[in-house]
């Protein structure tokens, strides 16, 4: 007895929609939230460049590497650099984390109390026909 792989579902738009309409009154947190990928998207590819300046001309004896005091203070300014890039970036991932799970938080505390709300609202002779969790689950017809 072999059971038939689950079907992908396909993104329904008008489900969607719905969905961001209780999104809406959220919309500081959806707002800042993009913003924030948006931000942490662009600093992604910085560290790599700055490791790869740091490689090609602060271990060598050019010019850009001796701009201070030495050739090894380019290095440490570059290192310092990158220590607060670091740091920026996780208080971004974490601003960013909090920022979503919350919002999601929110919506899915909306989409329960509005479905308890139209159960309560039901007659209770719906209950008696009704077979239990037809009356939350979505009709898959």
């Amino acid at each position: 007895m072999s059971t038939a792989p689950a079907e992908k579902k396909k993104l329904s738009i008008s489900l969607l929609k719905r969905v961001f309409t209780f999104a809406a009154p959220y919309k500081n947190k959806f707002y800042f939230s993009i913003f924030l990928s948006i931000v942490l998207a662009a600093l992604a590819p910085v560290r790599p460049l700055l490791i790869q300046i740091s490689i090609n001309n602060g271990l060598n004896n050019s010019a850009v590497a001796q701009f201070l005091t030495g050739p090894g203070a380019f290095l440490i300014e570059i290192t310092v650099f990158q220590i607060g890039l670091l740091l920026v970036e996780s208080a971004g991932r974490f601003l960013f984390s909090f920022t979503t799970a919350s919002l999601g938080q929110s919506v899915v505390k909306d989409l329960r109390v509005t479905t308890y709300n139209k159960i309560v609202h039901l007659n209770l002779g719906q209950f008696d026909k009704t077979p239990i969790g037809t009356l939350t689950t979505p009709n898959n017809k």
